[in-house]
């Protein structure tokens, strides 16, 4: 088998994609660290990040590109034990990308004690085994017990041989390549989804709601982060394409939670405005100009028509 590149996306002018193409779908409960291997195994940030559980809402796609072909990863919510209604909504989405998919990369935390959420998720892949790869990852962790991670996954998918059971520490950057060549074994010779310069499929309205609900839930507490999100009112492009101007709104449940987005003297929503602009400048290669306001929409996490544009 040829080798993989060092980071995938950055090719030189001699260098050509393999033949191969597979889609991915990224299952593990939430926190696990699939958005942080992603984001470390395409080189570029495809997926926000954050010590919220659940921060992932949507099935978002990251690409990438080697000398072995294509594999295009789908970043899935975090598989939830909970019957609320938006938790619902999530674990349908979910499910929805097993079908599908040419292979499953099942997350485990190796510094978790396998417990009852981790049991739902391996019942949920078990009919799947056949396609189902293994990624331990946080082994770099103190707390990490990696042979306790093993035997958890031997006794619940015994059809899966060793060799596609795999240590990774997606945060540091270890064991990723390895990780990768197991995935094209499941990966047919087949036609390429996406051009070779794609590393996401995401729209730039979505891009920017989710670098600033990064920011907000990253530096709100408690319960606040899972009762927002993130609406693009307006997007216009200026100064002869050099810049994007953009009005959007958080927003909240409750009129009490207004207060706390925009803190003392505006503070708050001050210092996401400023954070989310730094963050977009690394993503884009014009300026972006963030108009940013907070407002209420009451239950919003109740409403089928709210979740059903959020969650897809």
């Amino acid at each position: 088998m040829s080798e993989i590149i060092e980071n995938p996306n950055l090719q030189d002018e001699n260098s050509t994609i393999g033949n191969k193409t597979a889609v991915v779908a990224i299952i593990g409960r939430p926190s696990v660290g699939k958005s942080t291997f992603l984001n470390t195994a395409s080189g570029e940030k495809i997926s926000i990040v954050s010590p919220v559980p659940q921060t992932t809402r949507n099935a978002v796609k990251g690409i990438i590109n080697t000398n072995l072909g294509q594999l295009v990863f789908i970043d899935t919510p975090g598989y939830h034990n909970s019957e609320k209604k938006f938790n619902l909504k999530l674990r349908s989405l979910t499910k929805e990308q097993l079908d599908s998919c040419d292979a499953i990369l099942y997350l485990i935390d190796a510094s978790r004690t396998p417990g009852e959420e981790e049991q739902l998720t391996a019942e949920l892949l078990k009919p799947y085994s056949e396609k189902v790869v293994v990624a331990i990852n946080k082994i770099d962790l103190p707390e990490a017990n990696v042979s306790k991670s093993r035997l958890f996954v031997k006794e619940s998918f015994p059809k899966i041989t060793a060799n596609h059971v795999f240590d990774i520490s997606a945060q540091n950057d270890i064991g990723i390549n390895e990780l990768l060549r197991g995935l094209y074994d499941f990966a047919p010779v087949a036609e390429h989804l996406y051009p070779e310069e794609f590393y996401t499929d995401q729209e730039v309205d979505f891009r920017i709601a989710e670098i600033i609900r990064e920011q907000a839930i990253n530096r709100l507490h408690d319960e606040l982060p899972h009762a927002i999100y993130v609406e693009i009112a307006d997007m216009e492009m200026r100064k002869n394409g050099k810049e994007l101007w953009v009005r959007a709104f958080l927003v909240v449940e409750r009129d009490s939670q207004k207060g706390m987005v925009i803190g003392k003297g505006a503070s708050m929503i001050k210092t996401i405005r400023i954070e989310s602009i730094k963050e977009m400048r690394k993503i884009f290669d014009y300026r972006v100009d963030l108009d940013l306001q907070v407002k209420v929409n009451k239950n919003w996490r109740q409403k089928d028509p709210v979740l059903t544009r959020l969650l897809k």
